[in-house]
């Protein structure tokens, strides 16, 4: 299925703000569809949706809550563009934790969102150029055709941006990465992304790896390493 056929679920508790923005995508050329609440957008949600615009402050269940129940209890891997007021440090961080690909603070420009939406599907599009390929370090196995990793025959679930950073690390055993390298490498099209936001994710992968974890490891002031023999 193309880019552009792929549905956009927008999950928004303010019909207004549904409105404009299903508008405005629509003559940008995506299919939309809106949700009023988490819990419908939970019901409404298969395999036809590409991405989901989530606001996080909602009567009910949260952004973030919805967020946190695709990635830790469907492992759905869909996409996600959190819309919302709060943009400190803490709830960036937040966002991203609970599996957010990308954070729109309100008031949003709408060239911006679309722009945004662009950038995310255009990173999401699998790609046609690389063969299967498993990284095997053991019992530590990662698939980067599938984008799955198992220790013996269990299957560890990643976010994708968890896997990306797990990928690109084990791909290159024995070279540090900073913080630096990593957001540019893998946030190419994010406007700004703070170092915490790669500690975050960093973390969340080390507590996936159960006895591998100490295999990615933290170089104080040069930055991370996967190091296979650890």
């Amino acid at each position: 299925m193309l880019i552009m056929e792929r549905k956009i679920l927008i999950v928004d508790d303010e019909a207004d703000i549904r409105e404009i923005l299903q508008f405005n995508l629509e003559n940008a050329g995506f299919n939309v569809e809106c949700a009023s609440s988490a819990e419908e957008a939970l019901e409404m949600l298969n395999q036809d949706h590409g991405l989901i615009l989530l606001d996080v402050m909602m009567g009910g269940m949260s952004g973030f809550d919805m967020a946190e129940v695709l990635r830790n209890e469907r492992n759905c891997q869909i996409p996600i563009i959190f819309l919302t007021a709060k943009s400190s440090e803490n709830d960036l961080l937040t966002g991203f934790s609970s599996g957010g690909d990308d954070y729109i603070p309100k008031p949003f420009s709408i060239q911006e969102v679309i722009a945004r939406v662009r950038a995310v599907l255009r990173r999401m599009a699998p790609s046609q150029e690389k063969p299967a390929n498993m990284l095997d370090f053991g019992n530590l196995k990662i698939d980067l055709e599938t984008k799955m990793a198992y220790i013996g025959d269990e299957k560890i679930t990643f976010s994708k941006k968890e896997f990306e950073i797990l990928a690109l690390l084990a791909s290159n055993p024995g070279k540090i990465f900073s913080r630096e390298d990593l957001i540019n490498e893998l946030w190419k099209d994010a406007p700004y992304v703070l170092d915490r936001t790669v500690d975050v994710h960093i973390a969340r992968i080390r507590s996936k790896l159960g006895e591998y974890k100490t295999c990615l490891t933290n170089r104080s002031g040069y930055g991370y390493i996967f190091n296979p023999s650890k």
